[in-house]
């Protein structure tokens, strides 16, 4: 059977994805550059507009990481926003299950997906680093098995609270417009190892019930965690070979919880480049990585691997001949490209291969494994390429990342959404009212017990 392909769109993050030398950049905290950004995802039927969220700015050798100064305006306030100026478009944010409380991201998520009338997602992170615990009360930080356990209470917790209300529990009153409810609904009560908290729950039955819960870890315990609970899985894995052996490996979880192929949509993240032909999408593309990828931002990465200062590196010389020192005191403060790295320097011995087989600088090697785009050429190809990854159960769609603000949408949407349109894999209206409708995921209705996550 032929698959449908599923498009969602990720405002970036501050990182060097996005060209900021490029005059069409704009701005990522300024609310216009969000409303055409979303409009844009809409007008192509995308599913869903993703963002990410930082608690605290990275810091490299104790300074403001150069390319996380622009700061990172609060999720819930620019999603809530954007709920008034879109009208199918879902509405995706990341939350941290770490330092957050369960019943204030329950609350939140749920008033999210009545304003949205049915549009809310959560992407349920941890976080590992104590430099960001430093921000918050408790301070410190989680190590990977506890990261997780919490991660998995946290969720419990906030869908226990959800459907603490039944969904006949409120009724309007169509003469005063007040809301009408059983005196037991949105009761409480949970205890665990990491939660003691009972009440009231204060926001009635939303429109989906719970919002769409995606996650994005590829570790052993973020695969498992993802095939329990998840309605969709961020994946790293965009080309062919990794990507179906993480879309099997993940999908073959589902079973051993009563779950089937469909329950959970994987959708890796994916860059573009286009052209109007193969060629000069290619030559674009070329331009774009050496602009992402500057001398300082190539020692910048690599200091991030090889946790030491190597400021005095020439980023247009070969890589350094000293091993990367492992551990979890890094330089690079609130980034986990030193951590999710089980061995650097097996890391760093893949790159030096990489770099001799291609007689690579140091700069051309980061570009290499950090600055290349998923897609590259015209739309047709584009088109082409998506499909075929999909229908190939490599992916179920991809979360696309421009590499330009707000503006990067706009040719792919105009151009290679059409395509998809024509081969017949992609929709040509939206199919329902809320988020979990168009993504082709079943009702969430209330559990009548509690939810147990082994």
């Amino acid at each position: 059977m032929t698959k449908q392909v599923h498009l969602a769109a990720h405002f970036p993050g501050v990182n060097n994805t996005t060209v900021w030398s490029d005059p069409n950049s704009g701005s990522h905290i300024e609310f216009d550059s969000f409303t055409r950004f979303a409009q844009t995802a809409e007008r192509g039927l995308f599913d869903f507009l993703f963002l990410a969220e930082g608690l605290r700015l990275r810091e490299q050798h104790g300074e403001i990481y150069d390319l996380d100064v622009v700061g990172r305006p609060d999720t819930f306030t620019v999603l809530a926003a954007l709920a008034a100026v879109t009208e199918h478009l879902g509405l995706a944010g990341t939350i941290n299950s770490t330092f957050n409380e369960p019943f204030e991201v329950a609350r939140q998520f749920a008033t999210l997906d009545h304003l949205s009338d049915g549009r809310a997602a959560w992407n349920v992170v941890t976080s590992w680093d104590e430099f960001t615990g430093q921000n918050f009360r408790r301070g410190g930080f989680l190590p990977q098995d506890q990261r997780y356990r919490r991660a998995r209470q946290f969720l419990e917790t906030a869908i226990e609270l959800w459907d603490s209300w039944l969904d006949d529990d409120v009724s309007a009153d169509k003469v005063t417009g007040r809301f009408l409810r059983r005196d037991d609904a949105g009761a409480f009560d949970h205890v665990d190892d990491q939660f003691a908290i009972s009440g009231h729950f204060s926001v009635p039955r939303s429109p989906q019930g719970r919002p769409v819960i995606f996650q994005a870890g590829d570790s052993e315990e973020g695969r498992e965690f993802a095939a329990a609970r998840a309605d969709a899985i961020f994946s790293r894995h965009s080309d062919r070979d990794a990507g179906r052996a993480f879309y099997a490996d993940v999908k073959g979880r589902l079973p051993s919880h009563g779950r089937r192929r469909e329950d959970l949509l994987i959708l890796p993240a994916a860059t573009f480049v286009l052209g109007d032909t193969d060629a000069e999408a290619a030559d674009i593309a070329h331009e774009v990585r050496l602009a992402q990828v500057s001398g300082q931002t190539a020692i910048a990465f690599l200091e991030q691997l090889w946790n030491r200062d190597l400021s005095d590196h020439d980023p247009d010389g070969p890589l350094p001949e000293v091993d990367p020192i492992p551990g979890e005191n890094t330089v690079a403060k609130g980034r986990a490209s030193v951590r999710i790295h089980r061995d650097p320097r097996d890391v760093a011995a893949q790159w030096r291969h990489i770099a001799a087989a291609g007689n690579l600088t140091t700069r051309e090697l980061i570009i290499e494994v950090t600055g290349r785009q998923s897609f590259v050429g015209s739309a047709e190809t584009v088109a082409r390429e998506i499909d075929d990854l999909v229908q190939a159960d490599a992916s179920d769609g991809f979360i696309l990342v421009p590499h330009i603000t707000p503006g990067g949408l706009d040719r792919f949407v105009d151009e290679v959404v059409p395509y998809l349109q024509e081969f017949g894999v992609y929709r040509t209206e939206y199919e329902g009212r809320t988020l979990r409708e168009n993504l082709g995921l079943g009702a969430r209705r209330r559990s009548n017990t509690p939810v147990r996550l082994a």
